[in-house]
């Protein structure tokens, strides 16, 4: 089905075409048409426009409202006045508002467009590192990038995955070396094809991490013996790829049992991690020296910047290759842009990273523009993100001063969730797997919800009572909003949502049709601008909208005509599915029953 153009859309196209009329030598003009709460909507462009031309703006607008035919039948617009200095005031017919979401409802898309000539983004998110526990630190990336991918290939664009794990460095000569000395530590029972749990591969990895750097810091001849490792690392010795290897896999189990707690899909094809560009390397580094973009300094590879300077003044350079040989994150970086733009062909590359890296990235992308691989038709973009803090506004910590591990907060909020969840069990009539699965629900969903509601750029408070409490800007209270939708739903009986566009909208009627109709576009900004929380807000208010709605309009009374009664429930069923979709673009699942 094609596309429904929303209210907002017909009526400033309608303004537009009134105000080229009564203007035609101001040519294409926006009448900067906005949400108001004087009327549905406000038209301020007048007074810009008259300023321009050295006009009277309310002589302008009251030219402008003659031109639009008004309070007609079938007409989108019933009723418009001029306000103030030059102001347009409009007020939508009720009759186009349900027209309009019908139209919506008989598309499973809810109207929204799908651009079939978008183009391709490669997104760059959730890197955990091989051999190390994940942990707070891991959160974000991984939950705002997985947001992005399914808010983007809703909108139509072509989306390929990319997870860049850390699993190359100095530190595997160190690991692989202590592994070959202690051939029986990542042995397990049942032999080495044995299947093992993630929390299992998570212990064996975090206790070799910690007895390979002990002996390397206490022993200096271990030590030696680690680094020679690395070059035979880097050269392709046999042994050593097939022990990195096993490091590699046992990470991934413990990985994959992370994303699964988070209730997402990380593909095996889509993790390409460091050790994906060693081939790219040397040729990265030599496209660079050979157009002048790197030079030589003092027997390093560098680029340098005239704005990116040290505290003493001094150009701090982007180091692409070591004096001693060795290729910094730079090479790599840099290689993984030659691959994305060159041979996955994207337009947009979207690195989910912590803000901290924001003068790396910055290097890089300039980097990679003077050699050529960015230009005004591929771009790449940061969507950086701030820091998880405890209730004490300080980064999150455990009381040990040690970084809080991810799967111990993931099993901690489905604990606090489940307790609200039974709380409620009883009346709602849950059975006791039903109150584990929704509480892994509304667990989960919490933690994703408090992270994707908030700007990414900002830090934020992680507060488990605040996340699973049932008031206020949280999850909870949107699967709760989702759950009653449907329990008045299966307490309607012989009554079914119908749209009845002839019947008058009360006012809660109206507040929550007119939001229903900018799930496009609010949808469409989210994507544009790589920020999800514009999502989250407007389906915190679209729950805000439908509890005003309960409070004013019965849905299913006696006392209510059929026609009231099967208009209220069309208007509860397209909310249900509006939550339901623009949740599940936020990773978060919607309980039926709650």
């Amino acid at each position: 089905m094609a596309s429904v153009t929303s209210l907002a859309a017909s009526v400033h196209q309608r303004v537009a075409d009134a105000l080229s009329a009564a203007l035609p030598e101001a040519g294409a003009a926006d009448p900067l048409l906005r949400r108001s709460d004087r009327a549905d909507f406000q038209a301020n462009g007048m007074l810009a426009l008259a300023k321009k031309l050295k006009g009277n703006p309310r002589e302008l607008a009251a030219q402008v409202v003659a031109g639009i035919p008004a309070g007609e039948s079938g007409a989108v617009i019933k009723e418009i006045e001029v306000s103030g200095p030059g102001f347009l005031n409009i007020t939508v017919a009720d009759e186009a508002i349900i027209e309009t979401l019908a139209a919506r409802a008989a598309d499973d898309r809810l109207g929204v467009p799908y651009a079939d000539d978008a183009g391709t983004t490669v997104i760059d998110y959730a890197q955990p590192n091989v051999a190390k526990e994940m942990h707070v630190g891991h959160l974000r990336s991984a939950v705002i990038g997985a947001a992005m991918v399914e808010i983007l290939e809703f909108t139509g664009e072509k989306v390929i995955r990319r997870h860049h794990i850390g699993d190359w460095g100095t530190q595997f000569g160190m690991l692989i070396q202590y592994l070959i000395e202690h051939p029986h530590e990542l042995d397990h029972k049942g032999g080495e094809s044995a299947e093992i749990s993630g929390e299992e591969a998570a212990s064996n990895l975090n206790r070799l991490y910690k007895a390979s750097r002990a002996l390397f810091d206490s022993d200096g001849e271990f030590k030696e013996r680690a680094r020679r490792r690395v070059v035979d690392l880097q050269a392709g010795d046999e042994e050593t790829l097939a022990m990195w290897q096993r490091f590699v896999d046992e990470s991934k189990i413990y990985f994959y049992s992370v994303f699964n707690k988070l209730d997402m899909d990380i593909r095996d094809p889509d993790i390409v991690g460091e050790s994906g560009y060693n081939d790219m390397l040397e040729e990265t580094c030599r496209l660079l020296e050979e157009s002048g973009v790197a030079v030589r300094s003092e027997g390093a590879l560098c680029v340098f910047f005239d704005d990116v300077k040290g505290p003493d003044g001094n150009p701090v350079p982007l180091i692409v290759k070591k004096s001693d040989g060795g290729y910094g994150y730079a090479a790599t970086d840099l290689s993984a842009i030659r691959d994305r733009v060159h041979n996955l062909s994207a337009d947009t590359l979207l690195y989910v990273v912590d803000v901290r890296q924001s003068l790396h990235f910055k290097m890089v992308f300039e980097t990679a523009r003077r050699a050529g691989w960015l230009d005004e038709k591929t771009r790449a973009v940061q969507l950086a993100f701030g820091t998880v803090l405890g209730k004490d506004g300080k980064p999150f910590k455990t009381r040990a001063g040690e970084t809080v591990r991810l799967v111990d907060l993931l099993d901690e909020a489905v604990e606090r969730a489940t307790t609200v969840v039974r709380e409620k069990a009883e009346k709602v009539g849950l059975t006791e797997q039903e109150i584990t699965e929704n509480g892994a629900q509304v667990g989960i969903g919490a933690v994703k919800y408090a992270d994707l509601s908030t700007s990414a750029s900002r830090d934020y408070k992680f507060d488990l009572d605040q996340m699973v409490s049932l008031n206020g800007d949280t999850s909870v209270y949107l699967q709760y909003a989702y759950a009653r939708i449907q329990s008045i739903k299966r307490k309607a009986g012989e009554h079914r949502p119908a749209a009845h566009p002839e019947l008058p909208l009360a006012p809660a009627e109206r507040a929550l049709g007119l939001h229903l109709d900018q799930f496009g576009e609010v949808l469409a900004e989210a994507a544009a601008s790589f920020e999800p929380h514009r999502l989250a807000a407007y389906l915190y208010q679209l729950a805000s909208h439908l509890t005003a709605f309960y409070e004013k309009c019965q849905v299913i009374s006696a006392d209510n005509p059929v026609e009231v009664v099967e208009n209220r429930l069309f208007l509860v069923d397209l909310t249900g599915r509006t939550l339901h979709q623009g949740m599940a673009l936020l990773g978060i699942r919607t309980p039926e029953r709650l």
